[in-house]
């Protein structure tokens, strides 16, 4: 990888303030840290969790109450005068399919 002199690092620098201006640089900069301060305080929370994880497994889990079961709805039976032969609902009868 090669290494940044002070002249590449000065030409960098005059690139970015011609690009952005000298009136966002500041806020950009600051929203830059802000980003960078929430990332590490985001990482140090995860490192945390995994550390604490290990004792809450040793820690019994709440079960929820069990629901009543509920009986399913009764469906009605076909009526007792149907006719063979005859169209139900508009499909043919059932002696004619094949």
């Amino acid at each position: 990888m090669p290494n940044l002199g002070t002249t590449e690092i000065i030409i960098i620098a005059l690139v970015v303030l011609v690009l952005f201006g000298s009136k966002k640089l500041p806020d950009a900069a600051r929203s830059f840290g802000r980003s960078l301060r929430i990332f590490k305080a985001e990482t140090k929370g995860l490192r945390d969790d995994d550390h604490q994880a290990p004792a809450t497994h040793q820690t019994p889990a709440v079960q929820p109450a069990p629901l009543p079961i509920e009986a399913p709805a009764q469906v009605a039976a076909p009526a007792q005068g149907a006719q063979p032969g005859v169209a139900v609902n508009g499909s043919a009868p059932a002696a004619d399919r094949h």
